[in-house]
C-alpha cells in the first residue's frame, strides 16, 4: 500500500527522527521506536515499519529457486509465523528463495484489460507503476512458489486476491498464442486461521496457479486452524506451540524441494498444451 502522509489520526512526536507506518492501516507515528500498538487498527508494534517513502519494487534478475509469499494483511501475525517456519526449512536445505510480505508492498487492483479487449491483457502488464511487475518477473524466474495465506471469511485475504488477479496477464499469453513463463513450475500452499475455510482457501489459491501451468507438489497443501470455541486472542500462543503446524509446514516445504530436484520444468518445456479459461 502507499506510504501515507501524516493524517489527522497520526501521532507525531516533535523532535524525533524516525517515522513509522503501520503496514495494516497506514497510521503514521514519529518516535524513537514504533508505538506499543496501533491506535487505529490495534495491530501490535511488529506491524510497523520505517516509512522512508514509497520505492517501487524491482527485480535484480538473479535466478533463485522459491518465491515465498506471505499473503496476510498482518506480516507479523500467525500467517507470518508459518512463513517464518517455511523460510527456516528452506534455509536448512540450502534452497535459494526470496520472501515477501504483501502488506509491505503496493499492488493495484487489476485493470481488467481483458474485459475491454483480449489483446490488451498481455505480459508485461500494462500497469507498470506499482510493485506487481517485479513480482511477475520473479514468478517467471523462480522454479517454485510457496504461498502462505490466512483464512478471511472462508477465503484468502484481499491483498492476496489482488496479487493473484494481477497474474492474469501471465495466463492470457496462452490465449494470445504467445510463449508462457510459468508452465511446469512447482507450487505449495500453506493456510492457517481461527476456524473453518482452510481447504476452500487453499483450493481457491491453487486454481489460480493451475491455470498458470504450475504443478502442485504431492501433499503440497498444508493447513492448521485453532477453533471457533476459542477466543482469537489465544491463537498466537496456540500456533507458536503447535507441533502439528510445524509438521505441516515442514512437509509442504520438503515436498516442494523434492519436486524441484526432479527438474520437471525443464523436462516439460515445449511439450505441454495449455488448457486454460
Amino acid at each position: 500500500m502507499h506510504p501515507e502522509p501524516a493524517q489527522p489520526g497520526s501521532r507525531l512526536v516533535p523532535g524525533t527522527a524516525v517515522r513509522w507506518r503501520c503496514t495494516v492501516c497506514g497510521f503514521v507515528f514519529e518516535g524513537e521506536k514504533p508505538p506499543k500498538g496501533c491506535p487505529a487498527c490495534h495491530s501490535p508494534s511488529a506491524e510497523f515499519m520505517e516509512d522512508s517513502g514509497r520505492k517501487q519494487l524491482t527485480y535484480d534478475g538473479k535466478p533463485f529457486d522459491v518465491l515465498l509469499i506471505n499473503g496476510s494483511t498482518h506480516r507479523a501475525g500467525n500467517t507470518g509465523f508459518m512463513a517464518d517456519l517455511a523460510e527456516k526449512f528452506l534455509r536448512e536445505r540450502n534452497i535459494s528463495f526470496r520472501r515477501f510480505n504483501l502488506s509491505e508492498h503496493h499492488i493495484d487492483y487489476c485493470w481488467c484489460c481483458y474485459a475491454v479487449r483480449a489483446g490488451s491483457c498481455t505480459y508485461p502488464c500494462r500497469n507498470a507503476k506499482d510493485d506487481m511487475p517485479a513480482f511477475h518477473q520473479m514468478l517467471a524466474a523462480s522454479k517454485a512458489v510457496i504461498v502462505v495465506s490466512p483464512i478471511n471469511w472462508n477465503g484468502m485475504s484481499a491483498r492476496l486476491k489482488a496479487f493473484l488477479d494481477r497474474t492474469t496477464c501471465m495466463n492470457n499469453v496462452y490465449h494470445l498464442k504467445k510463449p508462457g513463463h510459468t508452465e511446469g513450475k512447482i507450487a505449495g500452499i500453506l493456510v492457517n486461521g481461527h476456524e473453518d475455510g482452510a481447504i476452500k482457501t487453499a483450493m481457491d489459491i491453487w486454481l489460480n496457479f493451475e491455470q498458470l501451468g504450475y504443478i502442485l507438489a504431492p501433499f503440497g497443501i498444508g493447513f492448521r486452524t485453532h477453533g471457533a470455541e476459542f477466543n482469537s486472542k489465544t491463537d498466537h500462543e496456540f500456533f507458536r506451540n503447535d507441533e502439528f503446524l510445524v509438521h505441516q509446514v515442514r512437509g509442504v516445504v520438503t515436498n516442494v524441494i523434492e519436486m524441484l530436484h526432479l527438474k520437471i520444468e525443464e523436462k516439460l518445456r515445449g511439450k505441454l498444451i495449455p488448457v486454460t479459461e
